[in-house]
């Protein structure tokens, strides 16, 4: 038996393999998972720190400053824009980029040489309004959607295949009470009831995942049902029900396996919306709160800026970064779909 299930994974990697769109969406995929669980080493500077000096600046552009203790955040430095800086024995004497002339002890900058506390940072992007590094915030701001599109999703199938299986196999009252349930979310729009879920349970990270999971788990509750109802009655069912088994080992062993094709499909296209719905909740101000960096709320912030003709990455950057991660995700779904479908998985095809 073993044996066989090993054979059936086997089938569906090959097929998989032979989709280029698959495999294109994997890539990018796995890009963004990268970039996501590395950001820290990926990330130039931290996505929070603010060089107001340096707002609005083009992409490529080279800074130049030093790295002071922060009494508030012992763990981060705070950060002091220069043009020029001296070694005057326990001392430094800087030019700031009004021209002005200071000096600070050494004992008050981040670390024992210039190595630690003078830097030149390469805004590879540019930076925001706030003088943060662009990249930086792109880069963590995948953690965030992919974090959320994890979570959300997963709880949105969680509840969906419950939902979605007991009302096709038991049918009856239940079946009526929970496709009640079911029609009377499916009658607001989602965005509606994202942002009413979030207005509830109030703005945060844990709140966007909850908000976003409990609105969007119609749309798997009805294939799984309708997968259900079409395979409750086939041969290998009664032939399950004939040797004995319960409804549960009948439903979790024989009949969600074979409604794993469509659950991956919308669960993957629900994993694309996901993010969408949080870049929308981050756009209005009721998802992510700043200082987090989140792929809508850097477009929310840099929006006011394109009527003025300047800062168009502010906005181009974190959308091309949504379109990229929803694009790879639905052609993933789709190959997965058809690699998982039992039916040709078992003609060899």
């Amino acid at each position: 038996m073993q044996q066989h299930h090993t054979s059936l994974r086997a089938l569906a990697w090959k097929r998989l393999r032979r989709n280029r769109g698959a495999l294109v969406g994997l890539a990018i995929i796995s890009l963004l998972v990268t970039l996501a669980i590395a950001a820290p080493m990926i990330a130039p500077m931290d996505p929070t720190v603010q060089v107001l000096e340096y707002a609005i600046k083009p992409a490529m552009f080279r800074g130049n400053v030093l790295l002071r203790k922060n009494p508030v955040h012992p763990d981060r430095p705070s950060v002091i824009a220069i043009e020029s800086y001296r070694i005057l024995g326990d001392s430094v004497e800087y030019t700031d980029l009004l021209d002005r002339t200071f000096c600070i002890h050494r004992a008050q900058l981040w670390g024992d040489s210039p190595r630690t506390w003078h830097s030149e940072p390469l805004y590879i992007l540019g930076t925001d309004h706030f003088g943060r590094d662009v990249f930086s915030r792109l880069v963590y701001g995948a953690r965030i959607a992919l974090l959320v599109g994890l979570i959300a999703e997963s709880l949105a199938i969680a509840i969906g295949v419950i939902v979605g299986a007991l009302a096709g196999y038991f049918r009856g009252w239940i079946d009526d009470v929970l496709m009640w349930l079911t029609n009377v979310v499916w009658s607001f729009p989602t965005v509606l009831l994202v942002i009413a879920l979030s207005v509830i349970l109030g703005q945060g990270l844990w709140q966007t995942f909850v908000a976003i999971g409990l609105s969007s788990w119609v749309d798997i509750a009805r294939i799984v049902r309708g997968q259900f109802l079409a395979l409750r009655n086939v041969e290998f069912v009664q032939a399950a029900r004939a040797l004995g088994f319960g409804s549960w080992r009948i439903m979790l062993r024989h009949l969600l396996p074979n409604t794993l094709g469509p659950i991956v499909v919308v669960g993957t296209a629900g994993f694309a919306t996901a993010i969408i719905l949080e870049a929308s909740l981050s756009f209005l101000g009721l998802g992510i709160q700043p200082p987090t960096p989140s792929w809508g709320r850097m477009i929310q912030d840099g929006r006011g800026y394109l009527y003025v003709g300047e800062g168009l990455g502010l906005v181009l950057y974190p959308s091309i970064a949504i379109a990229l991660a929803v694009y790879a995700i639905n052609l993933f779904g789709d190959g997965l779909r058809d690699a998982l479908d039992p039916r040709t998985i078992q003609r060899g095809k």
